[in-house]
């Protein structure tokens, strides 16, 4: 070797003393904030499973599940998990029941609630189906067991819809019914507008509604309603000065003022009693007398012209119709 080429390369190492191969490990320190979690995050143990879960998900306390060492080790530094509060597991597992594991010994993993087999619906008895059509037609009265007719029972009658309410108070003493009832329909027959009545009123009713399907029959598809034009009102007859009260001030009295049919149309007391369906209109009228106390219809005076009045008033000598 030169003297020139030596003292190039001592030249050299003392130009880069710092190179890759002069150079030992730098160590860096990183320390922990304020904010990080003294221990590290584990998830707590299933209740009731009987299993604990390791308390660290690094190498070893994979290795060791694995291996089918105990996973409930601890870690020495590692504070013992809290115990999960029991929700809605704890109602259908109770406290000491294990699932099983393979591998392991071990209860049945159900409830001591569970059932064994799934339920299913047992068959349909044979014919009851038709045993359920008779009864029903047993207790509907035989002229109105028509389909796609609803029935109910009020006052005691098996076909009257509505409902019974409060005590009707008036502000003329003597107003009031007692025992009120809402009626809303008759044996399938709607009433335009709810009457206010008492039962002996709606009880009555009933009866003329099933004359009345009879003669008015098939006529434009049937009766489909009844237009009523009033029930309780606390006035006098004919809202008269000084008369004296009317039924309807007592819930004893109901004015129909026509009966619709199927097809749409109408049959009105007004256009009717003279009309076209003056016999089926004066059929109605005479089916209810003695049904009610008192049936007035336009052939009565000028105040029912337009309707017939029903009432259960009684009297000695009678039903009064006119």
């Amino acid at each position: 070797m030169t003297l020139r080429r030596v003292l190039s390369v001592l030249a050299v190492l003392t130009v880069a003393p710092t190179a890759p191969w002069a150079q030992s490990a730098e160590v860096r320190v990183i320390t922990a904030t304020d904010l990080a979690p003294g221990v590290s995050s584990r998830p707590a143990a299933r209740p009731g499973s009987g299993i604990p879960v390791p308390s660290s998900v690094g190498p070893g306390a994979i290795a060791a599940a694995v291996q089918g060492a105990d996973v409930g080790t601890v870690p020495a530094g590692e504070a013992p998990a809290p115990e999960r509060p029991r929700g809605i597991t704890g109602l259908f597992r109770p406290r000491g029941e294990t699932t099983t594991v393979a591998g392991r010994g071990g209860a049945s993993g159900g409830s001591t609630l569970a059932i064994t087999q799934s339920l299913r619906p047992l068959f349909r008895p044979e014919g009851l189906e038709e045993r359920v059509r008779a009864a029903a037609t047993r207790n509907t009265p035989g002229r109105v067991a028509q389909p796609g007719r609803n029935t109910g029972t009020l006052c005691g009658v098996v076909g009257l819809q509505g409902e019974e309410i409060e005590s009707v108070t008036g502000r003329i003493s003597g107003c009031g019914i007692p025992n009120a009832v809402r009626l809303r329909v008759v044996h399938g027959v709607e009433l335009t507008t709810p009457a206010t009545i008492n039962c002996t009123a709606a009880q009555s009713l009933s009866e003329w509604v099933l004359d009345a399907d009879e003669i008015i029959g098939g006529t434009g598809g049937g009766m489909a309603n009844m237009r009523v034009m009033a029930s309780y009102a606390c006035r006098t007859r004919n809202s008269r000065p000084g008369a004296r009260l009317s039924e309807h001030a007592t819930g004893n009295a109901i004015d129909i003022g026509g009966i619709g049919l199927q097809n749409g149309t109408e049959l009105s007391v007004l256009s009717d009693w003279r009309g076209g369906n003056a016999t089926v209109m004066r059929n109605l009228h005479e089916a209810a007398c003695g049904t009610f106390g008192t049936v007035l219809g336009p052939e009565s005076d000028r105040f029912h012209q337009d309707h017939f009045h029903f009432d259960v008033a009684s009297y000695r000598s009678g039903a009064y119709c006119r």
